[in-house]
């Protein structure tokens, strides 16, 4: 297992890094969040605009549409830098949740009309995995056929980017118990999109879908549709597992200048050594969320069974991450809690992201029941 870039990736590393550390400053970012409040969409355009421009949303992406082909690996790259500034642009979303599963999964109509779009910034596509109380990989909205294509009915949640998407990529379960995967317009007739308020600042959709008629070429997965939803769920768990490592990373470097600068009893916070025993923790944390959620991609994007790695590196995104964003705030004190300070960005994402697809126990537990059926 090795964590370091090719050449390629890290020049991609290199460009969302200067772009996203250059632009997505906290007033920028904290601009965007108040026009959100006033009915916004939580979207930084014209930042999204400059991620197109310079090829990064392109780069994972297949060659016939500009792209690199660097994949899951190249994506994650800009989702970690995302993590780092906090950013408000879905790359996540639009793709490893939407632009990854159409180019593997996609017919050909599909990935011509959503790929390209995608690449030069111009389309959003994310997925809608939640469902009230549900899990993820077994969902209860409904797809019955019909002549030309199947009905769809069923309501989705906290669908990320929803607002904004072109297409909302929704699991449906079929009447003979397989679930398959079909892109959807939120435009479409018998789609209503709601307006989902989050404590990041950043709103997301709920997806009412009343007998929604979808075409052939809407499946994802042509003669083995079973697989996409689990492939999808594997992907997008390691992916916010990412965001996690960016997030913790950097409130843990903007606690670190903190502690450095900032004096008490004629001392630097630094010099005590309280101070440095919680910073130490939270570093081995931090350490420990990357680790965890690079191996998960790595694995993933090698081909290798991986839905252990997905729920350890879920888990510790979940658990670990509180802990470091607890202690950023802890170091910092009363300074920590102004949402004219940047930290309060990184904990609000930190908690978010804990309960995305499923928080820590909910892994543990899954991953207990996999270990015992190995066992017997």
């Amino acid at each position: 297992m090795d964590f370091s870039f090719d050449e390629e990736q890290e020049a991609v590393r290199e460009l969302a890094a200067r772009i996203l550390s250059e632009r997505a400053t906290p007033g920028r970012t904290g601009a965007v969040e108040a026009a959100a409040l006033h009915g916004g969409d939580g979207v930084d355009r014209p930042l999204l605009a400059e991620l197109a421009t310079s090829g990064l949303l392109a780069a994972p992406l297949g060659e016939e549409v500009g792209g690199a082909g660097l994949g899951l690996i190249g994506a994650c790259i800009v989702v970690e830098e995302v993590g780092r500034t906090g950013a408000a642009v879905p790359v996540l979303e639009t793709l490893v949740l939407g632009a990854l599963p159409v180019e593997q999964f996609g017919t050909r109509e599909l990935r011509s009309e959503l790929l390209g779009g995608v690449a030069t910034g111009e389309k959003i596509v994310t997925a809608a995995l939640t469902e009230d109380l549900g899990d993820p990989r077994s969902p209860a909205t409904r797809a019955v056929r019909v002549d030309h294509g199947w009905r769809l009915n069923g309501t989705k949640s906290c669908v990320p980017a929803g607002l904004v998407a072109d297409r909302v990529l929704v699991p449906a379960r079929l009447e003979e118990g397989a679930t398959c995967v079909f892109a959807v317009a939120p435009s479409a007739a018998g789609v209503s999109v709601e307006r989902q308020e989050t404590t990041t600042r950043r709103p997301e959709a709920r997806l009412v879908i009343e007998d929604v008629a979808v075409g052939p070429d809407s499946l994802l997965g042509g003669d083995r549709p079973g697989e996409v939803l689990d492939w999808m769920v594997d992907r997008a768990t390691a992916a916010y597992c990412v965001l996690g490592a960016g997030c913790c990373d950097a409130a843990l470097k903007l606690t670190a200048g903190y502690v450095k600068d900032r004096q008490q009893f004629d001392r630097v916070l630094a010099s005590f050594q309280a101070v440095g025993q919680r910073a130490a923790d939270a570093y081995i944390d931090s350490l420990a969320v990357r680790l965890t959620a690079w191996q998960a991609v790595w694995r993933l994007a090698s081909g290798l069974p991986a839905r252990d790695e997905v729920a350890i590196a879920k888990y510790w995104a979940s658990e670990g991450g509180q802990r470091v964003v607890h202690a950023c705030h802890h170091l910092h004190g009363g300074i920590g809690m102004d949402r004219g300070y940047p930290l309060h960005r990184y904990f609000l994402l930190a908690k978010h992201l804990e309960l995305v697809l499923g928080g820590g126990a909910p892994q543990i537990a899954e991953l207990g029941r996999r270990m015992a059926a190995t066992s017997n």
